[in-house]
């Protein structure tokens, strides 16, 4: 019989790599990053473990939605008292953090546990076209859509 191959802490490779997110569709480019995030473009992906690599997301301001979404979309956030909770406009978002946009829309496409929460801490995200990784050196990574 085969037995099914796990991969070891010490065996799995993490690269970085370095997205430019101007002109890309916001959610194409999540659920790629998701799933790169995931380990899901490895050969040793295994669903309950952290296979994935790190990410980083330069000019977030510059990511765009299809259709009239940018004049429609709202945010929902909720302090946990009763009756605070807040709409927020995706333009407002979008003048004041940009980069948010981008880390919630990853985060909702990651697993809602323990190993979600460690993936979604290798994705860095920022608003205009550097960034503080370079001694990690990144490699350019061209994303469709």
């Amino acid at each position: 019989m085969y037995k099914t191959y796990f991969p070891k802490a010490d065996e799995i490779k993490r690269n970085w790599y370095v997205i430019d997110a101007e002109g890309k569709v916001l959610g194409r480019l999540a659920s790629q990053v998701a799933a790169i995030l995931r380990g899901k473009n490895k050969p040793y992906f295994t669903p309950h473990l952290d296979t994935g690599d790190f990410v980083i997301i330069i000019n977030a301001e510059k990511i765009r939605l299809t259709g009239r979404k940018a004049e429609f979309k709202t945010y929902f956030k909720h302090s946990g008292y009763l009756g605070h909770e807040k709409f927020l406009q995706y333009k407002d978002i979008m003048n004041t953090h940009p980069e948010r946009i981008i880390e919630k829309a990853v985060k909702g496409m990651l697993p809602h546990n323990v190993l979600g929460r460690q993936l979604f801490r290798k994705l860095k995200v920022y608003c205009g076209p550097e960034h503080p990784h370079a001694a990690q050196q990144p490699q350019p990574l061209e994303i469709e859509g």
